[in-house]
């Protein structure tokens, strides 16, 4: 069965970093683009970073680009999100996903930027 396992979420204050992992398994990882979500409360996910199956192409929310780095691993079946300069208005929580003939997510990792 198709499992993502997010990791790394925390506290952390504004300007401040964290990297978040999630770890894939039950499909074959480098057929298909990965991406992350992040929701806030009461408000529907919205896409934050995608990454293609090589990992050549990425693409970025406007609220992140330049911020955000999102890469991944096809051997170890891994994605990334690299997050710096973090923000208030970045507390949410994050969710790993990838689609094929639906959506499949994690179970997300809570992040909080707070003084």
């Amino acid at each position: 069965q198709v499992q993502l396992v997010e990791s790394g979420g925390g506290l952390v204050q504004p300007g401040g970093s964290l990297s978040l992992s999630c770890a894939a398994s039950g499909f074959i990882f480098s057929a298909y683009a990965m991406n992350w979500y992040r929701q806030f409360p009461g408000k529907e996910r919205e896409l934050v970073a995608t990454i293609s199956r090589t990992g050549r192409t990425t693409g970025y929310a406007d609220s992140v680009k330049g911020r955000f780095t999102i890469s991944r691993d096809n051997v170890k079946n891994t994605v990334n999100l690299q997050m710096n300069s973090l923000k208030p208005e970045d507390t949410a929580m994050y969710y790993c996903n990838t689609k094929f003939g639906r959506d499949y997510w994690g179970q997300g990792t809570q992040v909080t930027v707070s003084s």
